[in-house]
């Protein structure tokens, strides 16, 4: 199972959110290349990067610090946040960017989003954000009338990497990653499931790896890590056992 530390940016900031919630937001520092190198040190071979700001405009906000994790960072990048075009999509690839992750388009144009998958194997992560159960876009300020469970299963044989599942009501609370609906989710669909949302310690690291072959593939980890409550080199030697 693979942790991904997350570096969310707000103004080149290094934030986290709770709930979501852009007045909500904790600042960890300003260098978010230096951040990303302190999580590779750690042994990271995965980023999980956020535009805050793009999420909530529908453009990338914060390109140049962006940029400067996949120049620093030496593993793979994957960056989510308001990348809604193919020019959006085709131009972080060729910055160097991993993965794509895509939320707000996956609900309004699974189509793009399919085709993206097609052109780009390997490439797509769709963002599944749950809020009671219904999917929320634009950022989790609005919140749909599509259960999670369908707008998944649009995806099946789309040949999108992985679904990032979070709860957002745990999200930025350190209240634990909610395994029940994650891996329900697992089960019920054949595309790989990422975790996210309420990390708190390494017990969810061990639950979620108890997980991993009923199609968890990781888990995206934040506030537990810039607190100091979860030491990343051990969450990856034990997401490493399953």
């Amino acid at each position: 199972m693979i942790v991904f530390p997350a570096i969310d940016l707000k103004q080149g900031q290094v934030v986290r959110l709770a709930e979501g919630d852009m007045d909500r937001a904790t600042v960890y520092g300003d260098d978010p290349a230096a951040q990303a190198m302190l999580f590779a040190q750690a042994g990271a071979g995965y980023l999980h990067v956020v535009d805050l700001d793009g999420s909530f405009a529908g453009s990338a906000q914060n390109r140049e610090a962006v940029e400067s994790i996949v120049a620093a960072f030496p593993g793979h990048v994957q960056l989510g946040g308001g990348i809604r075009k193919r020019a959006d999509v085709e131009g972080w690839f060729d910055a160097g960017v991993a993965r794509i992750v895509m939320g707000s388009a996956a609900l309004k144009d699974p189509e793009f989003v399919k085709d993206m998958a097609c052109e780009f194997p390997g490439g797509i992560v769709v963002a599944v954000d749950a809020k009671d159960g219904m999917v929320a876009t634009e950022g989790w300020a609005d919140v749909s009338d599509v259960p999670v469970i369908d707008l998944a299963r649009r995806f099946e044989d789309a040949g999108v990497a992985a679904l990032l599942f979070t709860d957002i009501g745990r999200d930025g609370l350190l209240k634990g990653v909610n395994v029940d609906a994650t891996v329900e989710l697992a089960r019920q669909v054949d595309i790989p499931v990422i975790a996210s949302g309420g990390v708190k310690g390494l017990d969810d690291i061990h639950v979620l790896s108890m997980h991993a072959s009923e199609g968890i593939e990781g888990v995206i980890t934040g506030r537990a890590l810039y607190d100091g409550r979860l030491d990343l080199a051990a969450a990856i030697a034990m997401a490493g056992r399953s």
